[in-house]
């Protein structure tokens, strides 16, 4: 069995957005292979850590990134424990990963959730060419790279120069490995139906994220102004639930768009209600890298999804049974969202062999059990 030290950058308790459930669950799902040990930020409750220890030692401020004292910090850490790998999410502690690597003589593991720097990129950030180089280098310098998605490993097999043994897919997942009753649903349909006061019949779309960042909130624009006013031409009965937190003032909570079918819902404690209860996941997200977590977790739920291609990125339309509509405009998106309301195939069993979290940990185990043989 390997000790893993997991160094986390920044808040992922408790488990709100995509990507603190990501790493927290990743760890919980896999401690049960490997005994972990977790560093992260103060602003990190430990309360929530499940099966495995964490410390909350880093500093919140920015510059804890360049914090050099921290190699000592660790570097205590893995010998007190006697760690054997050193799991480090995404590359920005790539240098701090390299010299306890070389130094303490561990395994370097970078668990890669897009690619950062062509992240950035689709952000206009001016530096991203520099930051690309950079992660280059921690990549080719350890010794197993976690990527979110083929689409991304074969990016860093082509343009990395990564070796294939060295770079593997451990995708984003959910913690269920069957689809919710049919009673769960209706349930949950009943009671958004009551709270929003529509009829049953309403055919019900559901959209969230974090709206302030620029992608989501382009999707939002995209909803309201583009495939809002093609879907009111069609005699059609239907509401769109735009959840998330940190919608721009210049939005005004969609009030300006209450009468014309969408219902702003702001964050949700329960959005599990939400995905149980609507009909279609609609994602209009053009940018952006990565693997878009709600899309997994929509269809985990048993919901149709209309996507843009590019969201969509990292699920595969074979594993869906038909129940994924890839769009590439406007009216491409409308017209397969009506198709969708209408569509009723189940997620199959292949889809949570897939993305189940308890799949996934089991393959990241092993290949780090390749690493120690």
């Amino acid at each position: 069995m390997a000790k893993v030290l997991s160094l986390v950058s920044y808040k992922i308790f408790p488990p709100k957005l995509g990507g603190q459930k990501g790493i927290a669950l990743f760890n919980q799902f896999f401690s049960p292979y490997h005994q972990v040990i977790c560093v992260t930020t103060k602003n990190n409750d430990p309360g929530f850590a499940k099966n495995y220890k964490l410390l909350n030692i880093l500093s919140n401020s920015k510059f804890r990134y360049i914090n050099i004292f921290y190699f000592f910090t660790l570097q205590k850490i893995i010998k007190q424990n006697n760690i054997t790998h050193l799991l480090i999410e995404h590359p920005y502690y790539g240098w701090l990963g390299r010299l306890l690597q070389i130094f303490c003589k561990i395994k370097l593991i970078v668990h890669s959730h897009n690619i950062e720097s062509l992240r950035f990129k689709s952000l206009n950030k001016w530096w991203w060419k520099i930051l690309w180089q950079y992660e280059k280098y921690v990549h080719r310098k350890a010794d197993l790279t976690f990527c979110i998605t083929e689409h991304d490993r074969q990016y860093m097999l082509s343009n990395f120069g990564l070796a294939p043994a060295k770079c593997i897919v451990i995708t984003y997942g959910i913690e269920w490995d069957h689809m919710p009753g049919a009673g769960e649903k209706e349930e949950a349909k009943k009671n958004l139906q009551t709270r929003y006061n529509f009829p049953g019949k309403t055919s019900i779309f559901l959209f969230n994220g974090t709206l302030s960042y620029p992608p989501n909130y382009d999707a939002v624009r995209f909803i309201c102004d583009k495939l809002n006013p093609l879907l009111l031409q069609n005699d059609f009965d239907y509401k769109i639930i735009i959840c998330g937190k940190d919608l721009p003032q210049a939005f005004n909570e969609l009030r300006s768009y209450a009468d014309k079918n969408i219902i702003y819902a702001g964050f949700v404690d329960d959005i599990s209600e939400y995905f149980k209860g609507a009909d279609v996941f609609i994602n209009p997200v053009f940018e952006g890298g990565g693997i878009k977590t709600k899309l997994v977790e929509a269809l985990g739920y048993n919901l149709n999804a209309v996507s843009a291609t590019n969201g969509a990125t990292g699920v595969d339309e074979k594993i869906c049974n038909g129940k994924l509509f890839l769009a590439d405009n406007a009216e491409q998106f409308a017209a397969l969202m009506i198709k969708a309301a209408s569509s009723i195939p189940e997620v199959p069993s292949i889809y949570f062999d897939h993305f189940y979290w308890g799949n996934i940990a089991k393959k990241a185990a092993s290949a780090m059990d390749d690493l120690i043989s």
